[in-house]
C-alpha cells in the first residue's frame, strides 16, 4: 500500500469537525491510513521470520538473503514514515471517545509491530554473525601450503605444473570469494545494527506515548532480553526439578534395600527360631 498520502493528510486541520460522537473525517481518513501501513509492516514480518528460517538450513541462498536484506530495508523506512504520523494522531485536539479509542488501539498496534520487529532484526543480525563466524573458521582451517607448495623442477612434467597452477590459482580465488563474503555479511550486520538503534529512537521520538502505555516501549529491548533470561531460567529449573527427581529416586531404592535387608533378616530369624527351641 503507498503512504504517499500521509502528508496530504497529516496537513488537514487538527480540530474536530463534527459534534457529538462524530468523528473528524481527516483524523479517521490518518487512522485508517496508518492501520493498513502497520497492517503492512506486520505482513512484512510475517515474511522475514518464513525466511529467516531457511537462512542457515540446507534451503538457504544469496535470493533468501538478499530478500530478507529488502525486507528489512523496507519495514524500516515503513516505521520511519509512521512514526511522525501517528504522533500526529496523538497530539490530535479535543478528540471524542470514539477518537480516543482509535488514539489508543493505534498506540496498541505500533507498539506490538515495532517489538516483533527489533526481535527479528536481533534474530538476523545473529544469523549474519553465524554465517561470518563459519566462512572465517572455513578459511583459517584451510593448509596455506596449498597456495604456495607448486610443483617445480626437471622431474615435474610440464602438464602437471600447469594442473598444479591452475589448481592453486582457483583455491585462492575461492579464499578471494570468501573474504568478499565475510566483508558483504559484516556490511549487512552494521546496517542491521543500525536499523535496531533507529527503531530505539522512534520509541524514545514518541515519549508521549510511553507514559500512556506504561513505560511499555522503553521497555521492549529489555523484555526481549528478558525472554533469553527467562528461558535460561526455566532450563535451570527443569535441570534442577530432574536432579530432585533422581536424587528422590535413589532415596526410595536406598529406603527399598534397606527394608529388604531388614526383612530378610527377620525372615531368616523367624526360620531358625524352631531349630533353636529344639535345641
Amino acid at each position: 500500500m503507498s503512504f504517499d498520502r500521509l502528508p496530504s493528510l497529516e496537513a488537514q486541520p487538527t480540530t474536530t469537525r463534527g459534534t457529538g460522537y462524530n468523528d473528524d473525517p481527516a483524523f479517521s481518513s490518518l487512522t485508517t491510513s496508518l492501520s493498513a501501513r502497520l497492517f503492512t509492516l506486520t505482513s512484512n514480518i510475517t515474511q522475514l521470520n518464513r525466511q529467516l528460517a531457511l537462512v542457515g538450513s540446507n534451503k538457504d541462498s544469496e535470493t533468501v538473503r538478499e530478500r530478507v536484506n529488502k525486507l528489512l530495508e523496507e519495514t524500516r523506512q515503513g516505521f520511519r514514515d509512521i512514526s511522525d504520523g501517528v504522533k500526529r494522531v496523538k497530539a490530535w485536539e479535543d478528540p471524542s471517545p470514539a477518537m480516543k479509542y482509535s488514539q489508543d488501539k493505534l498506540q496498541s498496534q505500533l507498539t506490538s509491530t515495532m517489538a516483533d520487529f527489533q526481535a527479528v532484526q536481533r534474530l538476523s543480525a545473529e544469523k549474519a554473525r553465524q554465517y561470518v563466524a563459519a566462512v572465517k573458521r572455513n578459511v583459517h582451517e584451510e593448509d596455506p601450503e596449498r597456495y604456495t607448495d607448486e610443483p617445480s623442477g626437471p622431474e615435474v612434467p610440464l602438464v602437471q605444473a600447469q594442473q598444479a597452477q591452475a589448481a592453486a590459482l582457483a583455491d585462492q580465488n575461492e579464499i578471494e570469494f570468501h573474504e568478499s563474503l565475510i566483508i558483504q555479511r559484516e556490511e549487512e550486520i552494521r546496517n542491521i545494527e543500525r536499523g535496531i538503534t533507529e527503531v530505539a529512537d522512534i520509541f524514545r521520538d514518541l515519549g508521549t506515548m510511553v507514559n500512556a502505555q506504561g513505560g511499555q516501549m522503553d521497555m521492549i529491548d529489555a523484555n526481549i532480553e528478558n525472554v533469553t533470561q527467562n528461558h535460561r531460567a526455566a532450563d535451570l529449573e527443569l535441570w534442577r526439578a530432574s536432579r530432585y527427581q533422581r536424587s528422590s529416586r535413589n532415596k526410595a531404592c536406598c529406603l527399598l534395600l534397606i527394608l529388604s535387608v531388614v526383612l530378610t533378616v527377620v525372615l531368616l530369624a523367624a526360620r531358625m527360631l524352631p531349630y533353636f527351641n529344639l535345641r
